[in-house]
């Protein structure tokens, strides 16, 4: 127990580490310090001196910032911070204090100590990097090199933004995940204040996006030839605006409603690689000026690896689309066929839907994986399809079936078989089969047809084993009425460990009465009372057949509400 706590208080003290340096990316340094000194108490408690190391050197550096006064005090906890680090020979530790050394150096103009840190740093980062500072790492070098100032947030190396673009490519298919991380990368790698990634609908001829950094994400759409978006798709064209309230192109409007103030706009198309327009970033507000022709080539070059990524979440799209058709497809296929039983034998219409209801009851209960289950429901549908194969005479007859046309009915699970073996389909296909036509075999292994017995018989037919027996003998025919319910009950537990599978029998009986009551009520035209639910949802079946048995229970009034809803009369 001891163990998982301190897993627990691990796992909380390097989410806050994280929570802290978002904080920093945003400047906020008073949230972020009071996230790395929360992080230390937890690791404090479980005196683990590297993480204790890491907190220390984030919270120094964030004194720092807040203080730039505090420089000598800071660097005293650093000191501290990097004993305890060699201390603990853990290299995330030593990671941290080499990037907080390089930051206040960096800070402070001394870049050469500041880059001989990160140097440092990137060693430590190439044989642990758990919260994935490589990118900042060379981010910082690459800004010491070109002279830059230190800055928080960071300003973006463009070729690391041109990676993590690129990565996008093969690890996200969501386009409205994909079209956030662009204009996120696109934004920070031009220093932008917003980022806009437009899509061309070709069919619909409009331009539409999710991505409006800054406001509530929503979903965009305007015709494709409305706008700058519009412009620069409809022409090819690039537009660089220095002063977007001199420029007559602009809609004005658009500020006026949000509450947003326009300066500087960059336009570009999104290319394909047979240079097809596919859609368009839409740039606002330089950070420190106005958009140059570097930021249109960077922007040109971050358009190449974003169009191959849309592309392909398009696609993706598009095959689940295609997917989604094909299973409705199917689904119709298979109900239609389900329903041409109910057609020809009015005496058991709706069966096969019950046995499906039951079944899915079972498989909650069991906590079934969602693909199992799914093919069992599958199954429990196409279990009577080969009733297709037997004579009117005998599916239609009312009263005892003599053992000639007992004998012909039986051949229905053979017919099954052999109906549902002549349909191409997915290996999944083959296991509904299986389950299909194992609907009347019996654990002792004198079901039919194949005789199987005990685990040898599908799983889900022994499943739909209990569903269908339960079914057929609670339901009402034209020659008889529904088995009084003590009697039903009464079968399944004698003939567990025979006929059914006693485990599953087991946990069909311990469902609660209100679920088994709702597919009662799919044949009925009764109301289910909400108070009748809800008392009924604590009792089960085999509830109901103790207090049948007990000539002294105090649940008597339980069985006849039961029996009310069972027996579908009105009163």
């Amino acid at each position: 127990m001891t163990e998982v706590l301190d897993t627990q208080l691990v796992l909380e003290g390097k989410d806050l580490i994280r929570k802290g340096l978002d904080a920093l990316n945003d400047k906020n340094f008073e949230f972020a310090k009071e996230n790395f000194i929360g992080a230390q108490k937890k690791f404090t408690a479980l005196k683990t001196s590297g993480y204790i190391s890491v907190c220390m050197s984030l919270a120094a550096m964030t004194s720092y910032f807040l203080d730039k006064n505090t420089y000598k005090s800071v660097l005293q906890t650093i000191e501290d911070a990097v004993y305890m680090a060699e201390y603990s020979k853990s290299n995330t530790a030593r990671l941290f204090a080499e990037i907080v050394q390089g930051n206040i150096n960096f800070d402070e103009h001394n870049s050469d100590v500041a880059l001989l840190h990160y140097n440092n740093a990137k060693t430590f980062a190439e044989i642990d990097d758990e919260f994935l500072m490589s990118d900042y790492i060379n981010a910082r070098i690459n800004q010491v090199q070109s002279g830059m100032e230190f800055s928080l947030p960071m300003k973006s190396d463009p070729l690391v933004s041109l990676v993590k673009i690129g990565r996008s490519i093969t690890a996200l298919t969501d386009i409205n995940v994909l079209l956030k991380v662009i204009a996120e990368e696109t934004k920070n790698a031009i220093q932008a204040d917003r980022c806009t990634v437009f899509i061309l609908d070709k069919e619909k001829d409009e331009l539409w996006s999710k991505v409006a950094l800054g406001m509530e994400s929503q979903e965009i759409r305007f015709p494709a030839d409305k706008g700058l978006a519009g412009y620069v798709v409809k022409t090819g064209e690039s537009v660089n605006i220095a002063d977007a309230y001199s420029d007559p192109r602009f809609n004005k409007d658009v500020d006026s409603k949000s509450g947003y103030h326009t300066k500087s706009i960059l336009c570009m198309p999104i290319k394909n690689n047979n240079q097809e327009i596919i859609g368009a970033f839409q740039v606002l507000n330089k950070l420190d000026g106005v958009f140059t022709k570097n930021d249109e080539d960077l922007l040109v070059a971050i358009g190449g690896s974003a169009s191959i990524a849309l592309e392909n979440a398009q696609l993706f799209e598009q095959q689940k689309e295609l997917y989604k058709e094909q299973k409705q497809l199917f689904e119709s296929f298979i109900d239609t066929l389900a329903t041409s039983i109910d057609a020809r034998d009015k005496i058991t219409a709706g069966h096969s839907s019950r046995v499906k209801l039951y079944a899915m009851l079972i498989v909650n209960a069991l906590n079934m994986d969602p693909h199992d289950k799914e093919i069992i429901e599958k199954a429990a549908i196409l279990h009577d399809i080969g009733k297709i194969g037997i004579r009117d005479a005998v599916l239609q007859k009312e009263g005892k079936l003599t053992p000639e046309e007992y004998a012909h009915i039986q051949q229905h699970v053979k017919i099954t078989h052999d109906i549902l073996e002549k349909i191409h389909m997915s290996d999944d296909f083959k296991l509904i089969t299986d389950i299909a036509c194992s609907h009347h075999e019996k654990w002792d292994g004198t079901g039919y047809y194949r005789h199987l017995s005990g685990e040898n018989i599908p799983y889900g037919g022994r499943i739909l084993a209990v569903s269908d027996v339960f079914d057929a003998i609670t339901s009402r025919r034209h020659y008889r009425d529904k088995m009084p319910i003590a009697n039903v009950i009464r079968i399944l537990i004698n003939d567990s460990g025979s006929h059914f599978d006693k485990n599953i029998v087991d946990v069909f009986l311990a469902i609660s009465l209100d679920k088994i009551i709702n597919v009662f009520l799919t044949e009925s035209h009764i109301v289910f009372k909400d108070e009748d639910r809800e008392l009924l949802s604590h009792y089960n079946l085999l509830d109901i057949y103790n207090f049948i048995n007990d000539e002294n229970s105090e649940n008597k009034h339980i069985v006849d509400l039961f029996n009310h809803y069972y027996s579908g009369n009105e009163v």
